[in-house]
């Protein structure tokens, strides 16, 4: 059997130079969860609140909720 001699591996900045790689990933899956939640939840409710308050009346819907009756001090 021939024996080969095998490289000794890098050990010395090991844990620096994978630690250097895993930041940056990490750093760019925030980024993405981040543009995803601001695209895919705070805008469409920023829109939701905007287009509720265009046409909101609260004259209106305090005058329906005393027909309602919830209110008990007035009449």
């Amino acid at each position: 059997m021939a024996s080969e001699v095998l490289a000794k591996p890098q050990m010395r900045g090991l844990l620096a130079r994978r630690l250097r790689i895993h930041m940056v990933g990490a750093f760019l899956v925030s980024l993405g969860v981040a543009a995803l939640y601001k695209f895919g939840v705070a805008e469409p409710r920023k829109k939701a609140y905007a287009d509720f308050y265009k046409n909101y009346s609260p004259e209106k819907d305090f005058e329906e909720m005393k027909k309602a009756g919830i209110f008990r001090s007035i009449k």
